[in-house]
């Protein structure tokens, strides 16, 4: 039993070692964020008759609700018509393919070089629809935007520009706003995690030249740039991912401009955030399996890069992590308790509650400017729920993970849009797309509420709390991933 326990806890210190080194990279990040987010590049001058043609992709499956919002907001573009081309690559099934038609002829009564593209043969999902789309453009560059996207008028203006800093510039990416940030408690807990993506971590690997991605839409690719990389490749389902690391890999410098806000519908319903992790976490994993060889192999990439680059690849890892020290961390009380030899180990693991601390500060720094006590006390609400409600779905994205890294395939599951817009306008209940069917997933979450209830209560028992708020905020964020999953599944 004593040796069976010493594996336990071996295994349970390796988990926290890797959330300890994840957080001294999201630290640096950090650092790097502050030191340089005040700088912003200079943007070149260009004349309109210097302007490029670009070619704006609409990949769309099934957007009834949104189509003719996000082809309105592209057709509004402040940049010359006879240089900008429209490609709605089209592979909806149901009614939304005839409201996608007749906006498309509408906008091309008006003089815009608009098309409704439907593939031959649909596959390769979302990757298949842009290489499709890429090989009959006719830009030098490629805009791509996502149904759930309301982009200004200026966004062209404002990024096309920064093509002519130098002719290794591949991608221009810019920071995703949201549309409905105060809908509901899950719409502003996705903000807070996201803000920190599109803050801290792009622009502190953009300013010390680590690996960035690009976020799958509101960027703008150098169409020579995919096609050295080797093009959209639909073996993982983060495509946009996969692409980022082929194409920096290959020597292209990418962009991030904060400055530039591109404003996006964030999913408000629990089993549409649940699908659209579920493709994240499992894509990245993918992208790991697939990238980080090359990664690590490459000559010219120097050792800090290589860090951050297999850190990046790696961030899903933190759901298994989670996981398992989750599930560990109920026996551990037993241990503890019963096997007073391994005390020193114990000492030795709290040591590494350090990095709480410090993804405190990350997303500390990641909030925008307001008086410090208002900060503060939005702050200290929002934090540890997002942690908790993380938590909650570290079972749902650890399946995920897992299956990204042997390999099982599935199909790529779309984020549904209700065109949700600020504050609390718009509802999703009678709408269509939404999940109907509750995932047996949630049934083990429930499961994992009512294993770290057991926890606190052993807290009393043994009279040692030292676990206790961590049971605790398991318990909140699975019971809340349940409640909600249930609840929106039935609404």
């Amino acid at each position: 039993m004593e040796i069976l326990s010493l594996i336990a806890i071996c295994i349970y210190g390796f988990f926290l070692l890797f959330i300890f080194f994840y957080s001294i990279v999201q630290l640096n990040l950090a650092i790097q964020y502050v030191r340089r987010f005040r700088r912003k590049l200079v943007k070149p001058v260009i004349k309109d008759s210097d302007l490029p043609m670009v070619t704006i992709q609409l990949p769309v499956f099934n957007e009834l609700y949104v189509v003719e919002r996000l082809i309105d907001a592209v057709c509004a573009f402040d940049y010359p018509k006879d240089k900008m081309e429209i490609q709605l690559l089209d592979d909806s099934t149901d009614e939304s393919l005839e409201v996608g038609r007749k906006k498309v002829e509408e906008k091309k009564a008006l003089g815009f070089d608009i098309k409704q593209i439907i593939r031959p043969e649909r596959k390769g999902f979302k990757a298949g629809a842009l290489a499709y789309g890429l090989d009959i453009s006719k830009g030098e560059f490629t805009a791509i935007f996502d149904a759930d996207f309301v982009p200004r008028p200026d966004f062209l203006r404002q990024t096309i520009p920064y093509f002519f800093v130098h002719d290794r510039v591949g991608v221009v990416q810019t920071r995703w706003e949201h549309l409905n940030e105060d809908y509901s408690l899950i719409t502003r807990l996705q903000a807070f995690g996201l803000d920190a993506h599109f803050t801290v971590e792009q622009m502190g690997r953009n300013a010390a030249k680590h690996f960035i991605n690009f976020n799958g839409t509101a960027g703008v690719w150098r169409k020579s740039t995919i096609y050295d990389a080797g093009g959209w490749q639909s073996d993982t389902i983060t495509e946009d991912l996969d692409l980022s690391y082929r194409a920096q890999l290959k020597g292209w410098d990418f962009i991030y401009l904060p400055e530039i806000g591109s404003p996006a519908e964030l999913p408000a319903e629990m089993n549409a955030l649940k699908a659209q992790q579920f493709r994240w976490t499992k894509g990245a994993a993918e992208c790991t399996v697939k990238n980080m060889p090359k990664v690590l192999g490459a000559k010219d990439l120097g050792f800090s890069h290589k860090v951050h680059a297999s850190f990046h690849l790696m961030n899903s890892v933190v759901f298994l992590c989670i996981l398992g020290i989750s599930l560990l961390s109920v026996p551990m009380l037993m241990i503890k308790f019963h096997f007073k030899q391994f005390e020193t180990l114990f000492l030795i693991a709290s040591a590494f509650l350090v990095s709480f601390f410090i993804l405190g500060y990350f997303y500390w720094v990641s909030r925008p400017p307001a008086p410090f006590f208002k900060k503060l006390g939005r702050f200290v609400i929002d934090f540890p729920m997002f942690l908790s409600v993380s938590m909650g779905l570290s079972l749902h994205n650890a399946v995920a993970v897992l299956e990204g890294f042997t390999g099982k395939k599935s199909a790529f599951v779309r984020t549904p849009k209700f065109a949700i817009s600020t504050g609390k306008k718009g509802t999703w209940t009678d709408k269509k797309y939404r999940a109907v069917k509750i995932s047996p997933l949630t049934l083990g979450e429930f499961l994992m509420a009512c294993y770290f209830i057991t926890g606190m209560v052993l807290a009393f028992y043994y009279d040692d709390f030292g676990l206790f708020p961590f049971h605790f905020m398991l318990t909140v964020g699975y019971l809340f991933v349940t409640f909600y999953s249930i609840k929106h599944a039935r609404a």
